[in-house]
């Protein structure tokens, strides 16, 4: 499995980042009763829960991480965990007031560009000629997905859009990308394990200060029992502990540059998603624009990994390595 994954990396960050995209199958069910930032908190708990005896054992390991190291798990943590979800929901909400979803959407698209521009400052990564052409085709794909039934409305939206609901997408799409090439550095120095861990049990005090501060205590009183089986279990599960260790455990053996345009899986696979009929998804109708760009995109992530040279030296290290 690990020769895999090693093979096939940036293929392996797509099927991560459609993981993330099943939480909408379970999130469905809760957002009746419960905020955004509530359904991330209980979440991040959850998976904290499951990840503490892992730090417990890397403790060892988490001293190799150094102050830029520590200081990029916490952007993360803080950052691509907490606040960039917070940021895009509260674009959406502002633009849903106002019918500009696509102004929030096609922002957000930014996040390539600039984790793209961060690799190179942060990380040094060059790329082939042959990457630019392709990283092209893959926005392209992505919004002939997002935007297959109107495709000029991000345009409309855009002369008519409101700067507060731009510069909130923008800032979600910095963090996320952030959260890509910082989460390269990091693997460096520690294993995916110790990484994903690191992101949950980080981002807790951050969420639960967030949670506090809109609602108060009182805001951590609408959870039910039901709530937690099976939808906050299986969100905790999924697209968060497994779509997460697998995703680092890839982005180890991937330039970060190559890695965000794998993670434009994401997306498109929500989009996708959202034709299912309800609870599950909205019943939205499915257009041959979309299943073109899904292709296109498939044969842009296909590509990259059958023409990616070989990343930098990273040690992708079994937990058991870990241990104290």
């Amino acid at each position: 499995m690990n020769r895999l994954i090693d093979r096939y990396a940036v293929v392996f960050v797509a099927i991560a980042a459609t993981l993330w995209a099943s939480d909408a199958y379970f999130r469905n069910q809760l957002v009746q009763h419960l905020s955004p930032t509530q359904i991330v908190v209980a979440e991040d708990a959850l998976v904290t829960l499951f990840l503490v005896p892992v730090l417990i054992r890397s403790r060892h390991e988490l001293r190799a991480l150094g102050a830029r190291g520590w200081l990029a798990v916490a952007i993360i943590a803080a950052g691509a965990q907490a606040l960039a979800t917070i940021l895009f929901t509260a674009s959406f909400s502002i633009a849903s007031q106002h019918q500009l979803y696509a102004e929030t959407f096609v922002l957000q698209q930014t996040q390539p560009l600039i984790a793209i521009v961060l690799a190179w400052v942060v990380l040094g990564e060059r790329r082939r000629p042959w990457f630019w052409p392709a990283a092209g085709v893959a926005i392209v794909a992505v919004y002939m997905v997002l935007f297959a039934s109107d495709p000029f409305s991000p345009v409309t939206a855009l002369q008519n859009g409101r700067l507060e609901v731009g510069l909130l997408a923008l800032g979600a799409a910095a963090l996320w990308a952030s959260g890509t090439v910082f989460g390269r550095f990091a693997l460096g120095s520690i294993s995916f394990w110790s990484m994903t861990a690191l992101r949950f049990t980080l981002a807790l005090p951050v969420l639960v200060v967030v949670v506090l501060v809109q609602s108060g205590v009182g805001g951590f009183g609408h959870y039910r029992l039901s709530d937690f089986v099976p939808n906050l279990l299986a969100i905790a599960i999924v697209p968060g502990l497994l779509a997460l260790l697998l995703y680092y455990r890839a982005l180890s053996k991937t330039p970060a540059s190559l890695a965000t345009i794998g993670e434009m899986a994401y997306p498109v696979a929500a989009t996708l998603i959202a034709t299912a009929p309800p609870p599950w998804g909205f019943n939205q109708p499915l257009y041959p624009a979309q299943v073109l760009g899904t292709v296109l995109l498939l044969g842009v992530i296909v590509f990259l990994n059958w023409t990616r040279e070989k990343a930098p030296a990273v040690v992708a290290r079994p937990l058991s390595v870990a241990r104290g």
